[in-house]
């Protein structure tokens, strides 16, 4: 081949100096196979590892010359002048720059559709000040590359574009888009930043109308329309709307307010934003007006409401800044100080409205929140006019049967509204509607009746309120009607509410005469809506005036209605009554007789204590015992022992000490065992008393069958101390035998275990519980060693080995016998 070679296209002159006599090899290869490849790589290969970079860049010119469509010379070729070059400034070395960018073009004539060789040259033209260049050469990439080669190139230009920013690079994200509409996000970014706002809503708006778009960001609908409401808000100024571009922000921003009602305060604030950035403060104070009597939650409106003062204020201000600078230039505009004064009268008024606003706001959560109606008639104050189309608009609103609060007593204030302005008359028609009203409940029915008869009172009109409340509880002569049959309106039930008649009672009772309260307290019976307190009150009413034979026939007609425990008070009043009345005493046996026949043992105590009483004062003492007696059986288990308590003294102090010795007997004999061990020690001490030594300690024997050693020491204290006092050694020592056979007794009987351990713990539940004294075979065990018998303290000392001797701790049964004998 010539020694001559074209080196960046211009002639120049041989350079064989770069040729040494060690290439001379390799150059007759080259010459024996030009069309090969293999002898230029081997070639380079020596010239790389042996070569001058001139030598080698010689080579590596001469091959792709000789080879121009080989891809893998000219890869070399470029990478090696790229890695020489990159190294250098490319604003100082710009003419090195432009020899590689040379190479590069010339690299492409052939090799256009090398997506790596174009990569390599868009990557070393980044590094370069060369915009326009590099933007063509991309653009020049994307044309000749086919498509699906296109994501290499644009892996790079992408972050090109956005680095030029600008008009450049949006067209560029505008080409990138109608192969990737993925991107979306990225090109709306971008339209932001570059001050494309109407472009960039509109992507937006075509990403929302777009179902099958998924944000990279991971971003939901709503999240998306946010932002575009909150580009439009910012930039209201800046965005084209109208026909021509399809954006309709009052339309867009409205669509939201219906669709995202948790969003409603802000999105209402935010089309207000808008019309004020447009310098249409109208538009936006209607938005304002409309947001505040719209809005459906508190928090809504505090946003809204803020904004719209903030609003009001910031104009205000600007305007009496205004005003200072005319004042201080002498100027006189007439027509912008009245402008002024309007918009403080305006803002005045706002803030005025602002509680009734809010009232608004929980009515059109609720219509029929009954409280909200009272406090909007209280922010009317002494408003007559207002206050009286308040209460027409409640009563119009509310659904009686889907109110919330006390709906009768909205009516009932509408009607004293009227009265404390004087007009009954108008308060009376009130009334009349409002108990025609189907109310929630009767009791609200009732209460309404309540309300007009009560107005009738408060006026002095006795005759009249009677009149109403005999209309209120008017039915027919025997009413089957359930009262609490919800199917049927409160009207049809009213009559038959315990409350109206409890009301109506007692107004005739003190308005009227006693045959007509007798009247309306029979119909209460024949209506069966008595109570027990309707009896008691109708009693003392018959006893007031002195018929205590017919008060007796209402406690009657009561027991026979209610049965127990109701039947047990109406027994313990008729009874008194009957008592302190002083009637035959016949009378009163066969009274009490009929009260504890079927009477539950929980209350027969008392009936039983004043039956005895009446036998004691005005009957006989055996009599008296006698009921006792029955008393001790047929009270409940608890009140027993308290009752043969009572049956031993009544005893005692009628007939002495030796006539209780029966009753004991039979009390320890029914008694369970803690209360029988009680009844015994009470026995043996009445019998030592009267000196019956003999009998007391057998009453103490049979006591101590109840009474574990460990769980009772205070029974076994006692025995002691009385054989102290009373006995002798032998009597001593058998105390003692049979203490250690009750406690043998126990020990065999699992059941008691736990409970001793219980009862030491109860104790002294200060002190920590001994592991062995808890483990219960120890314990047993410990007991079956023990020695059956009275054992002498010094001979069990000889029976015990020295270690057992110094961990025994004192027996407190233990005596001295020698003191005994002394």
């Amino acid at each position: 081949m010539p020694a001559s070679v074209l080196l960046n296209g211009s002639q120049r002159r041989p350079d064989l100096h770069l040729v040494g006599d060690e290439d001379s090899v390799y150059e007759q290869d080259v010459l024996r196979n030009p069309g090969s490849i293999k002898p230029w790589l081997a070639y380079i290969q020596f010239k790389s590892q042996h070569g001058t970079v001139h030598e080698r860049a010689f080579v590596l010119e001469r091959a792709c010359l000789q080879l121009p469509r080989s891809y893998k010379l000219w890869k070399m070729y470029l990478t090696f002048r790229v890695q020489h070059v990159s190294k250098l400034n490319a604003s100082v070395f710009s003419a090195e720059y432009r020899k590689v960018n040379s190479l590069f073009e010339r690299a492409l004539i052939l090799l256009n559709k090398m997506p790596r060789i174009w990569e390599l040259y868009l990557k070393f033209l980044l590094q370069q000040p060369l915009v326009a260049t590099t933007r063509r050469t991309f653009d020049r990439a994307l044309r000749a590359l086919p498509l699906t080669q296109h994501n290499r190139i644009w892996a790079l230009y992408k972050p090109f574009a956005n680095s030029i920013a600008g008009i450049s690079a949006v067209k560029v994200w505008r080409r990138y888009m109608q192969i990737h509409p993925e991107d979306a996000e990225d090109f709306i970014e971008l339209l932001t930043q570059a001050g494309f706002y109407t472009e960039a809503v509109k992507k937006y708006m075509d990403v929302l109308n777009n179902p099958r778009f998924t944000s990279k960001q991971g971003k939901g609908h709503y999240e998306l329309w946010s932002e575009m409401v909150d580009l439009m808000v910012e930039h209201a100024a800046d965005i084209e709307t109208g026909h021509e571009t399809g954006i309709d922000v009052d339309r867009i921003v409205r669509s939201g307010i219906v669709r995202f009602a948790d969003q409603r305060g802000k999105l209402w604030c935010g089309l207000a934003t808008y019309w004020i950035r447009r310098g249409n403060f109208e538009r936006a104070r209607d938005v304002f007006e409309e947001a505040i009597t719209t809005v459906m939650t508190v928090r809504d409106f505090t946003l809204v409401f803020d904004s719209y003062t903030e609003f009001e204020e910031s104009i205000i201000g600007a305007l009496m800044e205004v005003a200072s600078d005319r004042a201080d230039k002498g100027i006189v505009d007439e027509e912008a100080d009245f402008e002024l004064d309007i918009r403080m009268l305006r803002f005045e008024q706002l803030m005025d409205r602002r509680p009734f606003l809010l009232n608004d706001v929980i009515l059109r959560q609720n219509p029929n929140n009954v409280s909200e109606w009272e406090k909007r008639v209280a922010l009317w104050g002494d408003n007559k006019f207002e206050v009286v189309q308040t209460y027409t608009t409640a009563i119009a609103t509310i659904q009686p049967k889907k109110a919330i609060g006390a709906f009768h007593q909205l009516w009932a204030n509408y009607a004293k509204f009227y009265e404390r302005g004087g007009d009954v008359r108008n308060a009376r028609v009130i009334m009349e509607k409002a108990v025609k009203v189907p109310f929630k409940s009767v009791a609200e029915l009732a209460d309404m009746w309540i309300e007009w008869a009560e107005m009738e009172l408060r006026n002095e009109n006795f005759d009249d309120a009677v009149r109403i409340m005999a209309k209120a509880v008017q039915a027919p002569k025997r009413s089957t009607v359930d009262y609490f049959d919800e199917t049927l309106s409160p009207q049809q039930r009213v009559h038959k509410s315990w409350k109206l008649w409890s009301f109506y009672v007692d107004l005739v009772e003190s308005v009227s005469s006693l045959e007509d309260t007798r009247k309306v307290y029979e119909r209460i019976f024949e209506l069966r809506i008595a109570t027990p307190q309707t009896m008691v009150n109708y009693a003392n009413l018959l006893e007031e005036h002195q018929y205590y034979e017919e008060s007796f026939k209402i406690y009657e007609r009561g027991l026979d209605l209610f049965s127990y425990p109701v039947a047990f008070e109406l027994w313990n009043l008729y009874l008194t009554k009957a008592v302190d009345r002083k009637i035959g005493i016949e009378r009163l046996r066969d009274l009490f007789e009929q009260a504890i026949e079927d009477c539950p043992p929980k209350f027969a105590k008392v009936i039983y204590l004043m039956y005895g009483n009446l036998e004691e004062e005005r009957g006989l003492a055996r009599h008296a015992m006698r009921i006792y007696e029955r008393a001790t059986r047929a009270v409940a288990d608890e009140d027993r022992a308290d009752m043969f308590n009572f049956y031993i003294t009544k005893s005692a102090s009628n007939f002495g000490l030796p006539s209780t010795r029966p009753i004991y007997e039979k009390a320890i004999s029914t008694l369970p065992d803690n209360e029988a061990r009680d009844m015994c020690l009470k026995f043996a001490d009445m019998e030592k008393r009267l000196g019956e030594i003999d009998r007391a300690r057998a009453i103490y024997g049979h006591a101590s069958q109840f009474c574990d050693p460990r769980t009772s020491p205070d029974f076994w204290a006692k025995w002691e101390a009385f054989e102290v006092q009373h006995g002798n050694e032998d009597t001593f020592k058998e105390m003692l035998r049979i203490k250690r056979s009750v406690q043998a007794q126990y020990n065999t009987d699992v059941n008691f275990i736990a409970s001793q351990a219980l009862a030491r713990s109860q104790r002294r539940p200060e002190e920590s519980i001994d592991p062995e004294a808890a483990d219960a075979m120890a314990a047993l065990e410990r007991q079956a060693k023990a020695p059956v018998g009275f054992v002498a303290a010094s001979d069990a000392a000889k029976t015990t080995n020295d270690a057992e001797a110094a961990t025994l701790t004192a027996n407190p049964d233990a005596i001295d016998i020698d003191d005994l004998d002394e």
